[in-house]
């Protein structure tokens, strides 16, 4: 996810900078259109993974407090587990947090720039 995420961008950026200001308006709705739908479907995946995120986190607080209760090894165990499948799912969705915020931002200039030409 994270190639497809970074080639997208890329190739939105480089239409930003490289042919938005002689791109028909046509096809800068296309492009816009399309960018639109792509944000929508990171923005689901930004969704999916916070609730797995904040799942694998409350699933580790359990454990961690069923270690303090119990002092049964089995149980730090699964907490051990936990954490190591927690760090991979915060570190991935703050990457998907920040690259749909950059869409944002990238979609923002799109839309200005269709505002100006309009006017």
């Amino acid at each position: 996810m994270k190639k497809y995420i970074f080639a997208y961008m890329l190739e939105t950026g480089k239409f930003i900078s490289e042919e938005l200001s002689s791109a028909s308006k046509e096809k800068t709705c296309a492009v816009l259109s399309e960018f639109e739908t792509k944000i929508a479907y990171f923005q689901h995946e930004r969704l999916i993974h916070l609730i797995v995120t904040v799942l694998f986190a409350v699933l580790e607080m359990m454990s961690i407090y069923a270690f303090l209760i119990t002092g049964n090894i089995t149980v730090l165990v699964f907490c051990i587990l936990f954490l190591v499948l927690l760090v991979p799912y915060v570190m991935h969705y703050y990457f998907l947090e920040n690259s749909v915020q950059e869409m944002y931002k990238m979609r923002d200039k799109i839309v200005s720039f269709l505002s100006s030409k309009e006017q």
